[in-house]
């Protein structure tokens, strides 16, 4: 049996991280992303050790970045590392004893003291003798510490000359080719690298058939189709947004249509819900996942809108929901794929107190194969349509290893398509599901309100689940219209959207948001008048002309988010301190050493979260955590008014939530940086 010293190491490497709560997946990361490497690295006694963070990138480029101690006496040590290459990327840390850093250390107390003089500055210089005598190490570099370990035998110069060469220049070479006898290498971990987009996005749901639609005089309507959805592509581009996420785009089952606001009792110019897939074409058959509502268009139009879409830099993310109407060809093909109830019904879809009399669930257990190679399919399909991104329905009520089997299948043919799991669940399954391979996820963030809550949950995001799962900060859907919403005003839907656009590198609206949509349907946290069962279309530009839009403020969100490199990531949200429990304050800081500029980015959000009041109140930043020196004075620049001002430790300000209740401001670097 292999003893337990075997397996620590001479120089215990332990808790390693990037890692995952369960060892059967490996943590993921996106093109871009900083991903701090951790470790806990340490040793008998009170010698020094050090820890090398070694990466292989998926092209096979090897880098080697020194790790830093972290909070003293814990043993973590760190490195952060820009991950610019997608693949999987190989990672181990070296533990390993820092001769040289203990020397200096012991060197410093001694020779300060008196004693064993001579001693220390021998033992200094053999182990630069070791040093030079290492071939690899660079000629420059060994002629350096040759002269310098001759200084140190230098008798006849002072003590005080020769402890001075303890902290000289040339002993920095050891930071990155540190001398060393005793190492011990970590197991070799893996971390999956995806494309941008799967970490960093603005996302625009809008319904298509809306887009264009039109009341006729008969009291029927006239459907959007794909081509008038199309118009609607450069408005969602002037604000920004470089996801449109299309609800449902099949045939809508007729069987239990649901009328307006969900009611059972559908009339005839009821368009019924997207959700309800399955029903009839325009030559009398049924259509289902792989179909397109022929009110829309055909696939041609389809094909025509997506590429539009791409001209002005947005990619279309299709919704995948796997259920069916009772009109769906699924239901006769395939009975088996449905649980069928005593009475010989089919149980319908519920979601207590919600149910959906117009959908059947799948039963994955009676024939898992069959269901796998159709979803299968339909995803291939799409794919071949220019699709890429697709927002999954309910995925937590389908089995977990279903996902597992089908994200990996998908990514297998192309690793770039990117799946949303749309699942307000149990953070067991929520977690589990990015774990398997979801690479985005809805968030609880719709109904954290107050400052506790936001600073809690921002906080949870973006460190404990950072390694595997990466929150869409949806403000709003269909489905969601929150009591903050609800009774905030504009300011609350303000203050939404800033947290939203800057707290995490990926968020997303649902149309109407812009126009303060904010009346309810009675006993339902969502809008009166639903689309998912009606018609609804807007007058984005009188709204616009008439200043009842938010659409100009989403824009320069989405601007800000395009030019502060900082906001591109999730996991370096800190939180400050302000003396209003109202008063939320964060900041994103970003090294130059990441930056393109290669000059420090840093963006620091003070909201009001209270939408009825004026709040004044002090802040106070803490200088170190955006890399400035504590007690130094600065200027910040406001992103949106271009107002500045001087600032420093602790700052006073006013958040009048009718006018202005954030501010978004950028630190202007200066001379004391």
């Amino acid at each position: 049996m292999t003893s337990s010293s075997a397996l620590a190491g001479r120089i215990p490497v332990t808790r390693l991280t990037p890692a995952l709560p369960d060892d059967r997946w490996r943590p993921k990361a996106y093109e871009g992303e900083v991903v701090p490497f951790r470790a806990t690295v340490f040793r008998e006694g009170h010698d020094a050790v050090g820890a090398m963070l070694v990466l292989s990138s998926p092209s096979g480029r090897r880098h080697r970045e020194r790790m830093a101690p972290m909070a003293p006496g814990t043993d973590r040590w760190e490195a952060k590392v820009l991950l610019d290459e997608t693949g999987v990327w190989r990672w181990y840390v070296t533990g390993f004893d820092d001769e040289i850093a203990t020397w200096r250390h012991d060197a410093a107390v001694k020779v300060d003291a008196g004693v064993d003089v001579d001693v220390m500055f021998e033992i200094g210089a053999r182990l630069l003798d070791r040093a030079v005598a290492e071939k690899a190490r660079p000629a420059a570099a060994r002629k350096r510490l040759s002269a310098l370990a001759s200084a140190l035998r230098d008798r006849e110069a002072s003590v005080t000359e020769r402890r001075a060469l303890i902290d000289d220049d040339a002993l920095d070479e050891f930071t990155t080719r540190p001398l060393a006898r005793l190492t011990t290498a970590s197991p070799e971990r893996e971390i999956l690298v995806e494309r941008r987009r799967a970490g960093v996005g603005s996302w625009y749901e809008f319904f298509p058939r809306s887009e264009g639609a039109r009341k006729l005089k008969d009291g029927s309507w006239k459907s959007g189709t794909f081509r008038t959805a199309a118009k609607r592509l450069d408005g969602v581009a002037a604000m920004g947004f470089d996801v449109v996420y299309l609800p449902p785009i099949h045939p809508i089952g007729v069987t239990n249509r649901k009328g307006r606001n969900n009611t059972l009792d559908a009339g005839p110019n009821d368009p019924g819900s997207p959700w309800a897939i399955g029903g009839p074409m325009r030559d009398g058959t049924a259509g289902g996942h792989d179909a397109i509502h022929p009110d829309l268009g055909t696939l041609a139009d389809f094909r025509a809108f997506v590429r539009r879409a791409q001209a002005l830099g947005i990619e279309v993310a299709l919704d995948l929901a796997l259920q069916a109407s009772p009109d769906h060809p699924w239901v006769t093909e395939h009975p088996d794929w449905f649980t069928q109830l005593p009475d010989g019904t089919i149980r319908y879809a519920e979601n207590p107190p919600k149910k959906y009399q117009d959908i059947y669930p799948v039963n994955f257990d009676d024939d898992p194969e069959g269901i796998y190679d159709e979803v299968l399919r339909i995803v291939r399909h799409w794919m071949k349509q220019g699709v890429k991104i697709f927002r999954v329905d309910n995925p937590h009520t389908k089995p977990l290893a279903f996902w597992e089997r089908l994200i990996a299948a998908v990514n297998a043919d192309d690793p770039d398509v990117i799946f949303l799991a749309e699942a307000f669940t149990r953070p067991a399954m929520m977690q589990a599901l990015a774990m398997v391979g979801f690479q985005q996820s809805y968030s609880y963030f719709t109904w954290r309100n107050t400052k506790e809550e936001l600073e809690e949950f921002l906080t949870s995001v973006s460190q404990e689940t950072a390694d595997f799962m990466r929150p869409n900060l949806f403000v709003n859907t269909p489905d969601i219209l929150t009591e903050y919403l609800q009774f905030g005003g504009p300011a609350a839907f303000t203050v939404r959207a800033t947290i939203a656009a800057t707290a995490a590198p990926t968020w997303g609206v649902y149309s109407g948001f812009e126009l303060f949509e904010s009346v309810a349907r009675p006993g339902a946290e969502e809008a009166i008048d639903n689309e998912k069962y009606e018609y609804k279309p807007r007058d984005f530009t009188a709204a616009e002309r008439e200043g009842r839009s938010l659409a100009l403020y989403l824009g320069i969100l989405n601007g800000i988010r395009r030019d502060h490199p900082a906001l591109g990531q999730l996991r370096n949200i800190r939180f400050h301190a302000s003396e209003d429990d109202s008063v939320l304050v964060y900041s994103k800081h970003l090294e130059g050493r990441f930056t393109p500029t290669g000059v420090d980015d840093t963006v620091i959000v003070i909201a009001n979260v209270d939408p009825h009041s004026v709040r004044e109140t002090t802040v106070h930043l803490d200088l170190a955590e955006i890399g400035l020196t504590p007690g130094i004075r600065f200027e910040v620049e406001d992103l949106v008014t271009g107002d500045r001002w001087d600032w420093g430790d602790a700052n006073y300000v006013r958040l009048d939530a009718f006018t202005r209740p954030a501010h978004i401001l950028h630190v202007v670097r200066g001379s004391d940086d």
